[in-house]
């Protein structure tokens, strides 16, 4: 992805790792369950049970300051459930969250609430659904500056909405816009400027490039790599995309069914993923080098929610699972990291630690899974 995209944004260098960085957030056993019951009367008169579906199951992970941890998986396995949790927008059903040394909970509350809340926001999906379609742009970006009270007179709030919108490639007249009049990339940098207007050093990113095609997705993430650059900015990156996660990220969780399997350097996991979930994705991945070689298809559909597997959860899929996995749910541990490619990682997999997975690179090297990004 060489060149620069509309508005200036360059592709950059990739990062050096923050390893050395003050961990900015940390999930601690974190869970939430969702009653999806049906009404009261209707269980009642059919004597139905309760439905409860868990959809983050003891997750735990840790962002440095600085850095960007992206979060893969396939549809359903809480990764979104799991940025709402970050942001607030969801309550804990378990486990704790602390931003800065403070727990969330906090936003919940008054002035403090406040304080924290600005330093911290969200980039959604969909940037229709997510932008009021009544408002002009001018006023979607100036709300969070208005709400937290950062300027006084509407000539400088509208001094600084002009700056943001500069700041991701939008002219000043764009604010007298409606997000209508926009293309779907354009309406993402609204986003981000309105994200930005609060001047937060924590931004959660749910998926912010996946509606968009493949040469405005590279524009959008070259603008959010300089934002970062530029301001220092912490993410929490979801995505279905490898692609995507692998030019931007530092450090990748992969998830299923509610947990993390693998959580890794990015370097480390693209080029030896460990857990057998994480190398069905990356051999899912189209790859002119591997025309003609054998691989294995992720294979099998995931198990609903409302009633997982016993043991660990990927099991009915996997290659390598025996007795022990279909009994006992495995945890997230430490293995060393293989040799050139980066630091270690935590997997939850009986079969990485029994030595039964075959050796640790089996996956498609550094270079694997960046072509459809790199096509813009």
């Amino acid at each position: 992805m060489s060149g620069r995209g509309a508005g200036g944004a360059a592709a950059v260098p990739a990062r050096a790792t923050v390893a050395g960085a003050v961990e900015l957030v940390r999930a601690e056993r974190i869970g939430k369950t969702f009653d999806v019951s049906a009404p009261w009367l209707t269980r009642t008169l059919g004597r139905q049970p309760r439905l409860l579906l868990r959809a983050v199951d003891d997750v735990t992970f840790g962002i440095r300051r600085g850095e960007t941890l992206g979060l893969v998986g396939e549809s359903g396995c809480g990764k979104s459930t799991v940025a709402r949790l970050v942001v607030g927008l969801y309550q804990l059903t378990s486990g704790t969250i602390t931003y800065d040394g403070k727990n969330i909970d906090a936003l919940a509350s008054g002035r403090a609430g406040r304080v924290l809340r600005r330093r911290l926001q969200m980039i959604f999906q969909d940037p229709y659904a997510s932008l009021n379609p009544r408002w002009r742009v001018a006023d979607i970006v100036a709300e969070p500056i208005r709400a937290h009270r950062l300027l006084r007179g509407r000539r400088a709030v509208h001094a600084r909405v002009d700056a943001l919108l500069a700041q991701v490639g939008l002219a000043a007249a764009d604010g007298a816009r409606y997000p209508h009049q926009f293309s779907g990339g354009q309406r993402q940098r609204i986003s981000i400027a309105r994200a930005l207007a609060s001047e937060p050093e924590f931004l959660v990113c749910d998926e912010p490039t996946s509606a968009l095609d493949v040469s405005v997705q590279a524009q959008v993430l070259n603008l959010m790599r300089d934002l970062q650059r530029e301001l220092g900015l912490t993410y929490l990156f979801i995505s279905h995309n490898l692609a995507v996660v692998h030019h931007i990220a530092d450090r990748v969780g992969v998830m299923y069914l509610g947990r993390i399997v693998e959580i890794a350097g990015k370097r480390q996991l693209f080029a030896a993923p460990r857990h057998p979930y994480t190398r069905m994705l990356l051999d899912a991945i189209p790859d002119l080098e591997l025309t003609g070689k054998a691989r294995t298809p992720v294979a099998g559909e995931v198990p609903s929610p409302l009633d997982p597997p016993p043991g660990c959860a990927f099991h009915p899929r996997c290659p390598l699972a025996d007795d022990r996995c279909r009994r006992e749910v495995p945890l997230l541990k430490s293995v060393p990291g293989t040799s050139g490619a980066g630091e270690g990682g935590e997997v939850a997999c009986h079969a990485v630690e029994e030595g039964r997975d075959g050796r640790a690179a089996k996956g498609g090297g550094e270079g694997r899974g960046v072509a459809s990004v790199r096509a813009g």
